[in-house]
């Protein structure tokens, strides 16, 4: 490409763009139509850091081929240590299948002694994971479109597919079991589980456990039983998607379901308890499991995460959702989705919403609404006269006071503008209106709220600009009638086929290619406890992992011998890209960071004849400079085709961790030969050269693009998505100070940290002891702490060591480390006498060499007194 020459501008909120030259190759920095929400960095303080911990053991899990025996046998080792050692500890869970070791709970003054037991591999913290808080909205979103959008219909419909025979586990807060759209006997009717479509399942937690300790409810303690049904909603939402047969249909509706409830009817789960329920779903031998559920921000050597992966090389497919922290910036997926073998799904919005709507005379047509915030709901029955307070030009529409029963008994129809929609409704209903309908004055649909003191007490419904400017028509012609009633009206969305707002950002911390693919999460109408209305409409990336969670039942429908360890793949080859979200109409693809391979095609994914294998490539940093990857293409079919290639960029990210900026270009793409031909049953590879955008402008950032395999028959195109990080990995900064000055050498005095910047005294008894507060900007690969004499520098060795750090959620965010007063060397540990000592707290980049000091970040504490 031609060089051009650097310019200075202003970004404005705009689909605007600079173009800068970067070393032979064009990169355009980019501006979205919306810009993103930018962290405050002078909010409060966020302290994040857990008191429960996953404790690994140095020995394999039974499920990788670890002797039982020596597993149990570590664990009593571990157990009699900590007894010896003054530990105190509560032992939650053990675990010998997919993970070997334990949860626990303990005081973070006793952080450092759990590290010391004998057999301790590393610890991580058991993330505490808040149920997703989707709730019901006015809009009722139509399945059947987000089945179209994925071509589960095609392949119900002309494939013939349903999912009979495989069995689909569904990690979440349980099912209803006595919903008839899983063949319960409707309300109460069930006695028994499992019930005709739930065919396993367990409840790990009972109904009052909720997990978050700031709750009023908060309850840690579970109460496990055989029946897993589901009070909360969400999970009878999530199975609802992935296998519904009742009023709505899932994706696969014959699909046998497994159950396993690992939240209360409120707050929150621990990882471990879902780590808990991971091993079950294996016992239970099924096929696929769904969890819509994760812990952000972590590594796919987090625990969760490592499980899931292994549960995927014993054959179960393992699909997860991306999670929900799309507005906390870069690097935000959650673990499992994480994990290497796992399939980490992001959300696009559904192309169409259906309203519940009223009906126009004189032919019935049906008018869909949103009902405003702050006022009555809308009746279900009844008829008015529809009336007019201004037309389709006034813009001040309503904002006057109207004559006194100028709208007796009448609906009122009053365009938006001006002054606020509390404004409108209160003069119509001071004008004796018995209802308002809004309508827009832009294109797009209207959310309004109508909240304020003295309250709106007659319902207000808001409409689009198209139908305000119909109805407006209709009164101008003559009298017309407004009728409630149970009433239905399909409408266009407007972000309909882009990513939602709220999908989670990738690369994994370790910068493999994450999430993987996409499917509609974004306002979908699914199963929800019958108790509850029995049908709901929900958002989120827990909405978009059953679609593929569905979908990958009715592949294996198709081909039951395919191996878990490629499904991925099959899947990823015949997804496809959509558009940059920020600006649709520009051209350019959404970031593969964000959508992987792009919206999930069932249809296309159980036809296709040639597999492209990897399904995915993950270039990892440029400072190595041009790399060299192949790809190999296997045709399965009857017939010779020729696929040429090609390749095109998406949108890349700058490097601000919280708030992304938006570059595209600058990705140089060749391959080894131009096309290939492949006879049936043969395969052949092709050397894919792919030279990085470089420069200092977008160093730091995170590039991708697509390589693209055009077949001469007609079939499908098949694609790679492929992404990377621009320069030299260890030079991104992980402890970064923050605006309040983190690190802090700290004291805790009762619920706070107070900062310590001239060094402290502590007791080294109870809380009273050296509290490290720290600013993650990104994940660590390892912290370590090391102690020595203020006076002298002698060593005193470790005072503490853990390994795959997540980072802090915001640039307030930080973690609390503390030390006990102890250290270890070796096999040897040490009480460290009284005295003045500095401890040299140690941060390990991502990706780093543990023996390159230029891959280490550290901050020396201020002298720290110990006087017992």
């Amino acid at each position: 490409m031609k060089k051009s020459t650097p310019i200075a501008v202003s970004l404005l909120a705009c689909a605007c763009m600079v173009v800068l030259a970067q070393d032979g190759f064009e990169v355009q920095w980019l501006q979205p139509d919306t810009p993103s929400l930018v962290p405050d960095p002078n909010a409060a303080p966020v302290d994040e850091s857990p008191q429960r911990w996953f404790v690994e053991l140095s020995n394999a899990p039974t499920g990788d081929n670890g002797p039982l025996a020596a597993v149990r046998s570590e664990k009593q080792v571990f157990r009699n240590a900590a007894r010896g050692a003054g530990l105190r500890y509560i032992e939650n869970y053990a675990f010998d299948d997919l993970f070997n070791g334990f949860s626990v709970t303990v005081s973070r003054a006793q952080l450092g002694t759990l590290m010391r037991m004998p057999g301790v591999r590393a610890i991580y913290p058991v993330q505490t994971i808040a149920m997703p808080q989707d709730t019901p909205g006015t809009s009722s979103p139509d399945l059947y479109t987000a089945l179209a959008m994925t071509g589960a219909d095609v392949a119900q419909n002309t494939l013939g597919l349903d999912g009979s025979g495989v069995r689909v586990a569904v990690m979440d807060t349980g099912i209803d079991v006595d919903h008839p759209a899983f063949g319960g006997g409707g309300v109460n009717g069930g006695t028994a589980f499992p019930t005709a479509r739930v065919v396993a399942g367990w409840d790990f937690v009972g109904d009052a456990f909720n997990a978050d300790s700031s709750s009023p409810s908060y309850n840690p303690v579970p109460s496990p039983d055989a029946r897993p049904d589901d009070c909360a909603g969400h999970g009878t939402h999530v199975a609802g998607i992935i296998g519904a047969n009742g009023d709505v249909k899932g994706v696969a509706p014959k699909v046998s379901l497994g159950a396993y409830r690992v939240f209360g009817c409120q707050g929150s789960t621990t990882a471990d308890v879902m780590l808990a329920a991971m091993e079950r779903a294996k016992a239970d031998h099924m096929q696929v499991l769904n969890m819509s559920i994760g812990s952000a921000f972590q590594w796919p050597q987090y625990p969760t995460a490592k499980a899931a992966s292994r549960l995927v090389e014993h054959g179960m497919v393992v699909v997860a959702s991306a999670g929900n922290d799309g507005g906390t910036g870069l690097y935000s997926l959650g673990a499992p989705s994480v994990g290497d073998e796992v399939i980490s799904v992001a959300s696009f919005d559904n192309t169409s919403i259906t309203q519940p709507a009223f009906a126009l005379s004189p032919d019935a047509y049906k008018v869909g609404f949103n009902a405003a915030t702050g006022a009555p709901t809308p009746p279900s029955s009844g008829s008015a006269t529809l009336d007019r307070t201004g037309t389709t030009s006034t813009t001040n529409d309503g904002c006057a006071a109207l004559p006194a029963n100028s709208l007796a008994g009448k609906v009122a129809l009053i365009r938006r503008g001006t002054c606020s929609f509390y404004i409108k409704s209160t003069n119509a209903q001071a004008a004796g209106a018995i209802g308002v309908v809004l309508y827009n004055n832009v294109a797009g649909p209207l959310n309004p709220t109508v909240a304020g003191t003295p309250s709106i007490n007659i319902p207000v419904a808001a409409v689009t600009a198209a139908d305000g400017a119909l109805m407006d028509g209709r009164i101008a012609a003559g009298p017309t009638q407004l009728t409630w009633g149970n009433f239905h009206a399909s409408i266009p969305n407007p972000t309909g086929g882009l990513i939602s707002s709220f999908s989670s950002w990738g690369l994994s911390p370790d910068l493999q290619l994450k999430p993987d693919i996409g499917a509609p999460g974004g306002s979908i109408y699914s199963t929800f406890p019958l108790e509850r209305g029995g049908y709901a409409s929900l958002s989120g990336t827990s909405m978009s992992s059953p679609h593929v969670a569905g979908a990958v039942a009715l592949l294996l429908q198709s081909a039951p011998h395919t191996p878990a360890q490629v499904v991925r793949t099959i899947l990823q080859n015949t997804a496809q890209p959509k558009p940059w979200s920020g600006s649709p109409g520009s051209g350019f693809l959404d970031a593969t960071h964000r959508q992987g391979a792009g919206m999930l095609r069932i249809d296309q994914a159980v036809m296709a004849t040639t597999r492209v294998e990897p399904g995915k490539i993950s270039l990892g940093e440029s400072e190595v400079g041009t790399q060299v990857r192949r790809l190999q293409l296997s045709n399965r079919g009857t017939v010779p085709v020729t696929y040429t290639f090609s390749a095109v960029d998406t949108v890349g990210t700058g490097p601000y961790t919280f708030s992304p900026s938006y570059f595209i270009g600058g990705t140089g793409v060749a391959f080894s030969v131009p096309s290939l031909t492949l006879a049936p049953r043969t395969s052949a590879s092709v050397n894919v050269t792919i030279a990085p955008p470089a420069g200092p402008t977008i160093t730091g950032g995170i590039y991708g693009g697509y390589v693209v395999m055009t077949p001469d028959n007609g079939s499908e195109t098949l694609r790679v998505p492929y992404s990377g990080y621009v320069g030299d990995y260890q030079a991104r900064q992980v402890m970064t100070p923050t605006a309040n000055g983190f690190p802090w050498l700290a004291k805790l005095t009762g619920p706070s940290y107070v900062n310590q910047p001239g060094g402290a005294t502590y007791s080294m008894v109870g809380n009273d002891v050296p509290f490290f507060l720290i600013h993650f900007d990104h994940q660590s690969r390892l912290l370590r702490m090391v102690v020595r004499d203020a006076a002298t520098g002698r060593n005193w060795h470790r005072a503490l060591q853990t390994a795959y750090l997540g980072r802090n959620s915001g640039p307030t965010g930080f973690f609390a480390f503390s030390w006990d007063g102890t250290t270890t060397a070796g096999r040897n540990t040490f009480t460290v006498p009284d005295g003045q000592y500095i401890v040299s707290v140690q941060v390990l980049k991502p990706l780093g060499d543990e023996e390159n000091p230029a891959h280490w970040e550290t901050w020396n504490s201020p002298v720290i007194t110990i006087q017992r």
